[in-house]
This record gives C-alpha cells, sequence and structure tokens, in this order.
C-alpha cells in the first residue's frame, strides 16, 4: 500500500498530539494526548490491512519521506518500506499496542451543548498565529450575554497583551471557556465547533472527517 498525502498530513497532526500511534485494521486512526485532555480520530482515504502500532510515529513518517512514492508491505510483524523500485528496503518494527496510549473504544459524547458556532479556517489561522505572536497560553469563548469572542490572554498574568475577535454569534448567557492554547493542534481548516459547560469540546471539520475532543481548563465559567 501507499499512504495518501493526506493520510501523511494527518499523521503529521497527531503526531503533534501523541509521539505514538496504534493503527486499527481499516481506514480510521485515532490518538489521544499522553495527558488525555485531546482525543482526535480521522477517516481516511487509505485502508490499513491489519492492527500494528509504530512507537515513534515523526521517526516512522521521516522514513516515510526518505523519497518520494515508498510501498508499504506488512509481514504481520513489521512494516516493510520499499523505495528505489523495490531495491531498497526498510523493515520497520511493529509496537505492541500496551507501549502506546491510545483512546478507549467507548465513543465520546458531550454531556451537553451550550456554546456552539462555527469556527472559519481564517480566524483559526488568526488566532493561532496571534496567540503565538503574543505568547497567549490561553484561548477563551467569551460570552458577555450579547457578543461572544474569541480572546488569546495569560490567565496567570493581567499584565500580558490580549487579543481579541468578534464571531458572528449572539448569546444570552455570561461564559469563559478556557482552552490551553497548546492544546489547540487542529489541521488548518473550518470547524463546527460545540462546547459544554461540562469541560470539553468537539471540533468537527467541515470539508475533512476529521474531528476533535479537547478539554477545557480549571477557572472556566458559565452562567446560564
Amino acid at each position: 500500500m501507499k499512504f495518501s498525502p493526506k493520510t501523511v498530513e494527518v499523521l503529521k497532526n497527531f503526531s503533534s498530539i501523541n509521539p505514538g500511534l496504534y493503527f486499527k485494521q481499516g481506514n480510521v486512526i485515532s490518538t489521544m494526548s499522553p495527558q488525555k485532555n485531546i482525543l482526535c480520530e480521522a477517516v481516511v482515504a487509505d485502508e490499513f490491512p491489519q492492527d500494528f502500532g509504530v512507537h515513534d510515529l515523526n521517526n516512522f513518517l521521516s522514513v516515510l519521506t526518505l523519497n518520494k512514492d515508498p510501498e508499504i508491505d506488512f509481514d504481520g510483524k513489521n512494516a516493510v518500506i520499499k523505495f528505489l523500485g523495490g531495491r531498497s528496503k526498510i523493515k520497520y518494527r511493529f509496537a505492541e499496542a500496551s507501549m502506546i496510549i491510545s483512546p478507549p473504544e467507548k465513543k465520546i459524547t458531550l454531556p451537553s451543548v451550550d456554546v456552539s458556532f462555527d469556527f472559519t479556517e481564517d480566524d483559526l489561522a488568526w488566532i493561532q498565529k496571534t496567540a503565538a505572536i503574543l505568547r497567549s497560553p490561553n484561548v477563551a469563548v467569551e460570552g458577555d450575554k450579547e457578543n461572544v469572542s474569541l480572546e488569546c490572554f495569560d490567565s496567570a498574568d493581567n499584565s500580558a497583551p490580549t487579543n481579541s475577535l468578534d464571531i458572528s454569534l449572539k448569546t444570552d448567557k455570561k461564559f469563559k471557556l478556557i482552552f490551553k492554547t497548546e492544546n489547540l493542534k487542529m489541521i488548518p481548516g473550518a470547524y463546527a465547533v460545540e462546547i459544554s459547560s461540562k469541560g470539553i469540546a468537539h471540533f468537527t471539520n467541515t470539508k475533512d472527517n476529521i474531528q476533535y475532543w479537547i478539554a477545557t481548563e480549571a477557572g472556566s465559567t458559565f452562567e446560564e
């Protein structure tokens, strides 16, 4: 088999969340951060022929990009990666499932949906860019009983610079639902966002079949 460019993009994103990945037979891949505060799942075009684990996903991807169009065979215990028309064969040993932190089998459902909005691709890129420039460790979705905005700030330092981005959403509630900026590791794109005041948010990519569940942080507030 060959990994499509889109699958490689997803795997690169997943490697920023968890250094290892356990692949399941089929075309659904999922991962969870070691802190268990980020979970993501993607349906990809490629069909994996068996279950297998990769302990160092970044290294595995580096091997795949040594040369263009590698062919990958599976022999039960190894991925055999062929380059140069099959003259070069790299044998990559699989890791046991017990060596890799993986999501639970049970699907996550939000206990409630208290705030929902659409995150445009430009808005997501702007928030990620300004948070990086301002060195803001936190991003919040904030409502003031009228308007909703996205805030970049430092919850531990009220003298730090901030950024506020208004979004086209009205509310009759007051809330401040806080995330760690480092946890907002979504692939670039537009997302439908649902947030529960119980401490978890669901981000669904509106173009590609990929979704993330991300925990909110201590200090989040929500008033009816």
